[in-house]
């Protein structure tokens, strides 16, 4: 892919994954997460009002761990938030988050019955 950044992902069981995601398409996290086919349900399309996009930032360096208003309320109802929780839906691709590392945060008793990576 041209006009790719390259994020590592390590999943729900530990293993890592680098994936290749476009940034000439105007996407956000989730949705290169998605198209990559990893585990990362997105129930409200984006909207950061369901929290099925949550993960821990690894690389604060590269993606900002400040959060708009929608997502602290979303994230202060959510289980296992830390002080790198972000919503995946809320950040933009973009150039600068190559070489990125996330987690993919564990799910929530709503969220089971998904695959554990």
């Amino acid at each position: 892919m041209n006009d790719c950044i390259k994020i590592s992902v390590i999943g729900r069981d530990g293993n890592k994954q680098d994936i290749e995601i476009p940034t000439d398409m105007g996407l956000n996290l989730m949705e290169g997460l998605k198209i990559n086919e990893l585990p990362v349900e997105g129930t409200c399309g984006g909207m950061a009002m369901c929290a099925s996009c949550h993960v821990f930032v690894h690389s604060k360096d590269l993606i900002s761990l400040e959060r708009n208003e929608d997502e602290q309320a979303m994230l202060d109802d959510t289980e296992g938030v830390e002080d790198n929780s972000r919503l995946t839906c809320q950040i933009p691709i973009s150039p600068e988050l190559d070489g990125a590392i996330i987690e993919l945060a564990p799910l929530s008793d709503s969220e089971d019955g998904q695959d554990d990576w």
